[in-house]
């Protein structure tokens, strides 16, 4: 039995009605604390394993734990195994749709990624039922930081009880899908990512560094990374030389693990 599997088949049975309205008051579900710090369990285990894509994120936030502890709780309720509850849970858990995923869709696409993988678009992957990415986070288990959402500070790699997450949960991931593309969103999963890479759990001609954040607060970034705006109109905080330097990495980058991958 996986350390995972075995963790969640201890916790999820004690999930109670005030531990699914309100998480950071249920102490069964408490992984670690440290001054400030409280990791919590929720039901992130599931590892997509035909996954061909690997996106990224920092750690999930309150409003998704909760919405992974409801669908493991209720899956689990009408007699389904903990495996297809973690199932449930990951897939209720995990963004669908939006700015988000729209924005991701056709940065992946302009790179080059869908043209990799032969499809369409990457929007293909995404559809319901698909298995081709997997959702996880460089901190599996949510963090909170005095009770509120972590941000990524302090510093996770720097950070004993977070760093455990990377080399332990992470690592098992990048163990279980080395032969994906790797995608993480924003400079702190990057961290953690490329430390993975450093480690030798990764290939780091898989990892895709760089690509601007897909969320819908970004828009001029993406807009730009995309040549969808002029750089000369974009915004002073916008900084366009990086954007299209990295669009022009990750399109050469996506181009050459082709062909590596074919011969």
């Amino acid at each position: 039995m996986s350390q995972t599997l075995s963790l969640a088949q201890s916790i999820l049975p004690k999930i109670t009605a005030q531990a699914l309205r309100d998480p950071l008051s249920a102490p069964d579900l408490v992984l670690a604390k440290d001054g400030p710090l409280t990791v919590l369990y929720a039901p992130f285990d599931h590892i997509e394993t035909a996954a061909r894509l690997v996106v990224v994120g920092i750690t999930p936030g309150m409003t998704q734990a909760v919405n992974a502890l409801q669908a493991a709780a209720a899956s689990l309720s009408q007699g389904r195994s903990v495996e297809q509850s973690l199932a449930a849970a990951k897939l209720t858990a995990s963004f669908s749709g939006g700015a988000i995923r729209t924005n991701l869709v056709a940065m992946l696409d302009a790179i080059g990624v869908a043209a990799h993988f032969a499809v369409g678009s990457t929007a293909e992957m995404f559809r319901p039922g698909a298995t081709d990415v997997h959702f996880t986070s460089a901190l599996r288990y949510p963090v909170f930081v005095d009770g509120k959402n972590y941000n990524g500070t302090p510093d996770m790699l720097r950070t004993p009880i977070l760093r455990a997450q990377v080399d332990t949960h992470l690592a098992e991931e990048a163990h279980a899908l080395p032969d994906a593309i790797w995608l993480p969103l924003g400079p702190k999963a990057e961290g953690a990512v490329s430390h993975l890479a450093r480690r030798g759990l990764l290939d780091a001609r898989r990892v895709l560094s760089g690509l601007p954040h897909p969320s819908g607060a970004n828009a001029e970034r993406v807009a730009v990374f995309l040549g969808k705006k002029r750089p000369e109109d974009a915004s002073r905080q916008t900084n366009p030389a990086p954007l299209l330097a990295a669009r022009a990495r990750l399109a050469t980058q996506i181009a050459d693990l082709g062909k590596g991958d074919a011969a």
